[in-house]
């Protein structure tokens, strides 16, 4: 059985095109597998989580001087960390897997109260972005969450356990099941 290093790695640099293929050349050359990624525009900086692997031995000093290479050439500032087999084993969630949206006027607490309620249910956060859109007369927050509810819990369930938080925050709170394809 083939061991491998495994790393958690987190890339930011202000958006430009190609950054994604700058940091997958530098994984590719190195001969790094990239097993799970998450990315996404901040603002006026693009941001990446990877998580990687390479066949022992490798190090996290390897990784660090390639991207310190990119950084000097491109300005991308890269963090590196090893994972211990502990956080590697992590099991999935049982429960379905739904997508939770929120529609409201922009103001601080919408994500504090929706995730807290979510949290006190049970129901675990695959992932969340936030973006404000509209204009600036009438900004509209919109958060979308792919979440895993807790085992017998239902879409229409946590659809009715959210309710008196659309009346409190006055938002629009859709839950919706995403249906698995197998291929």
């Amino acid at each position: 059985m083939l061991h491998r290093a495994h790393f958690a790695v987190t890339v930011i640099s202000k958006d430009r095109p190609g950054i994604v293929a700058d940091t997958a050349e530098v994984l590719y050359r190195l001969g790094c597998n990239l097993e799970d990624s998450s990315c996404t525009l901040l603002g006026g900086d693009f941001a990446m989580i990877l998580t990687v692997s390479h066949p022992k031995p490798f190090s996290k000093v390897r990784l660090l001087d390639e991207f310190r290479r990119l950084h000097d050439e491109k300005g991308v500032v890269a963090h590196v960390r090893t994972l211990s087999p502990e956080e590697l084993d992590n099991p999935s969630p049982v429960g379905e897997l739904c997508l939770i949206s929120v529609y409201g006027a922009d103001r601080p607490g919408i994500v504090y109260r929706v995730t807290r309620e979510l949290a006190e249910f049970q129901v675990s956060i695959a992932d969340l972005n936030t973006r404000v859109v509209g204009s600036k007369e009438s900004p509209v927050y919109v958060m979308m969450l792919e979440a895993y509810l807790p085992e017998g819990m239902t879409v229409g369930e946590a659809d009715g356990l959210l309710a008196g938080l659309r009346l409190e925050l006055n938002v629009e709170i859709g839950v919706k099941a995403i249906t698995p394809v197998s291929l």
